[in-house]
């Protein structure tokens, strides 16, 4: 079974995104993203070739989870107080 090996979570309720990598069977945390420089520097400091490309080029090792990708903000939800 094909595992993509850099994942892009749901967006969290609060905003942001965890990024994830996956290595050797098991997914390593590499942070939580607000954007996508955010990712891109994760996967610069995690070694990986070419993050600006990886993430913004549209790889294939990349999946992004739930929602939109390059999306990073919780949708407002009913019981917001303004």
């Amino acid at each position: 079974m094909h595992h993509t090996p850099i994942l892009v979570h749901p967006i969290a309720p609060a905003g942001g995104r965890r990024v994830s990598l996956r290595a050797g069977g098991r997914d390593t945390v590499l942070g939580l993203a607000f954007d996508d420089a955010d990712v891109i520097e994760f996967l610069r400091r995690a070694g990986v070739p070419d993050p600006d490309d990886t993430v913004l080029g549209g790889s294939e090792l990349v999946e992004w989870q739930g929602g939109e990708p390059h999306a990073f903000e919780a949708e407002p939800s009913d019981t917001d107080i303004p």
